[in-house]
């Protein structure tokens, strides 16, 4: 059974996934550069060709491009998400792409059981949405591959000047997409660092966002 939080996400999700593309698109408009936030997390990465990776909250798939490139055709992608709609649109991607090695899983991220010794495993824009982040960013380290690394990319609540602006800059970041000022006070980034060694931080657009990567 959902919780009324997972249950409004699911929702909200189902209602957005033809036009998230067209929303996430929106977002350089205000300066926001997110593919380039996506393409600086995947690099950091440091996948290989042959690689598996996992892609927690793959959504539509806006990953998928640069996470082939990266791992080539003998490597594999497993993507999670929890609505269902959201996974159509990845799968038209996917076939648009001609890709055979993705894989797509829907599924509560809380509740997905992350295969053994993993290359690597991203969550970009979700893993803040979810009141479990810290048992799944736990389970996850336990899966990598030695050597391999947990990389999240999310938003966060500013600590310089910007922070009496939190609020505002929520509803125009992050509750379109189900995202609350209240979530800005969950912490991915200290789950990294409490399983994993902390290879990076890097905090984004003005403090709004960042980049944590731990290696196993």
């Amino acid at each position: 059974m959902k919780s009324p939080e997972v249950d409004f996400l699911f929702n909200l999700y189902a209602r957005m996934a033809p036009r998230y593309d067209l929303y996430a698109q929106l977002l350089p408009l205000l300066g926001f550069r997110q593919m380039r936030y996506r393409t600086l997390a995947i690099d950091a990465l440091h996948l290989k060709p042959g690689h598996m990776v996992v892609d927690v909250g793959c959504g539509t798939g806006m990953n998928f491009c640069h996470l082939e490139k990266t791992i080539g055709p003998s490597g594999k992608i497993i993507g999670v998400d929890l609505s269902d709609a959201m996974l159509g649109q990845a799968r038209m991607r996917i076939a648009k792409g001609g890709w055979r090695n993705i894989e797509l899983v829907c599924s509560d991220a809380a509740e997905f059981s992350f295969p053994p010794d993993v290359g690597g495993i991203i969550s970009t824009f979700a893993l803040t949405l979810l009141p479990e982040y810290d048992a799944v960013i736990g389970r996850g380290a336990e899966a990598l591959a030695t050597g391999a690394r947990w990389c999240v990319l999310d938003f966060k609540i500013p600590t310089n000047w910007l922070k009496p602006f939190a609020p505002i800059l929520a509803r125009i970041l992050v509750a379109p997409f189900g995202g609350t000022i209240e979530m800005g006070e969950r912490h991915p980034w200290e789950s990294i660092q409490k399983y994993l060694d902390l290879a990076l931080y890097r905090e984004l657009y003005f403090g709004c966002a960042y980049i944590a990567v731990g290696q196993r």
